[in-house]
């Protein structure tokens, strides 16, 4: 769902935007630049990335398990 905003920018930032993006794209224009600075989509989308790689993954596991079996040796 969309929300309607009203902003105030100077004049200058304002004319420049309209010959940047267009009168018509303006909106996708300012939410696409604020996304990444107001929802973690960013972290999530790396995350997502991170665990799809297999390999990347299974050394992963591999390393904490690794750490687990320290610790259990140390404590003995």
């Amino acid at each position: 769902m969309h929300r309607k905003m009203t902003i105030t920018l100077d004049e200058a930032v304002y004319e420049g935007l309209c010959r940047r993006v267009g009168r018509r794209k303006m909106s996708q224009f300012i939410e696409d630049l604020l996304r990444p600075h107001v929802l973690d989509t960013a972290l999530d989308e790396g995350y997502r990335a991170m665990a799809a790689d297999k390999a990347r993954e299974a050394e992963a596991m591999e390393w904490c398990n690794g750490i687990a079996a320290d610790m259990t040796d140390e404590a003995r």
